[in-house]
């Protein structure tokens, strides 16, 4: 779309069709001037999503609470969270949004104010932000080199936000532990490394590694990476042909039938269910 059309737009929506980066990949991104008491959900999303809101407003929901937003806020979206969010009926708001996934994403959301129980930001981004999600929308049209160009501006975009973040102070020791260990387990998750493993990697022990995770992420250490694990099942199970077991060894299980578990334990329905879902929608 030309570059002088997307203030204009009462919406805009880009989705893509490839996810070829692994590191960090933009899934969509878009511009929308909502119709008044518009609303989403309740439903989940498969990748993060960020909303910067650049008039009017509007309420989002989480499992942790409701909060009211205007001009300015910025709210992000958990993957798998069940939210819902909805415009104002006298000033429905205006935002870009961008979502995304990958090895990076949460390591990056990770250094930022945004957590599960408060996932809004008050931050002043002036209008940089806002500039920065609109350059990620432009090059959406681009013919060529499109995923780069928008992955770059996604890391710009992203920075602006970890720059405005106060909350996670790079001084403390805990949150330091954390994210080396976080670092580690993208890296490493498809293989059976254990919380010993993650701590020896790290430099602590277990036990102060135990207690830094449930310090800065509120679970422990091996919550957090079976979390990761069936995070990154889900996706392969969305985006490719491969079956259970190979799903399973894939993100680190070597028994299919605990793997099943584990998966409906955190997605509520089986590994076979889940693919099922999103071959159907596929269909569609």
């Amino acid at each position: 779309m030309p570059q002088n059309d997307i203030s204009d737009k009462i919406k805009y929506s880009y989705k893509t069709e490839k996810h070829d980066a692994t590191s960090l990949a933009v899934y969509n991104v878009g511009h929308e001037k909502c119709a008044p008491s518009h609303s989403w959900g309740v439903g989940v999303r498969s990748c993060y999503l960020i909303h910067h809101i650049i008039s009017g407003k509007g309420v989002y929901r989480t499992p942790h609470g409701e909060f009211a937003l205007g001009a300015g806020d910025t709210f992000l979206i958990y993957p798998n969270t069940q939210i819902s969010y909805a415009a104002d009926e006298q000033q429905p708001w205006e935002y870009y949004w961008v979502g995304f996934a990958g090895a990076d994403a949460g390591l990056i959301i990770g250094q930022t104010d945004f957590t599960p129980e408060q996932p809004v930001m008050h931050a002043v981004f002036g209008k940089e932000l806002a500039r920065s999600l609109e350059q990620i929308c432009l090059y959406s049209s681009s013919p060529a080199a499109a995923n780069m160009k928008m992955t770059g501006q996604l890391y710009l975009a992203l920075s602006l936000i970890v720059e405005r973040s106060a909350a996670k102070s790079e001084s403390s020791p805990a949150r330091k532990y954390v994210d080396e260990a976080r670092k580690y387990i993208s890296y490493n998750y498809s293989i059976a490394i254990t919380v010993e493993d993650i701590a020896a990697f790290v430099g602590v022990s277990r036990v102060t590694l135990f207690r830094a995770f449930t310090e800065c992420e509120g679970l422990p250490p091996i919550e957090y990476l079976a979390r990761f694990r069936i995070t990154q099942a889900a996706r392969l199970l969305r985006e490719t042909a491969m079956n259970v077991t190979s799903v399973a060894y894939s993100v680190g299980f070597d028994d299919r039938l605990y793997f099943s578990r584990v998966f409906k334990k955190y997605m509520g329905v089986s590994p076979k269910e889940y693919a099922r879902k999103y071959s159907a929608e596929g269909q569609l």
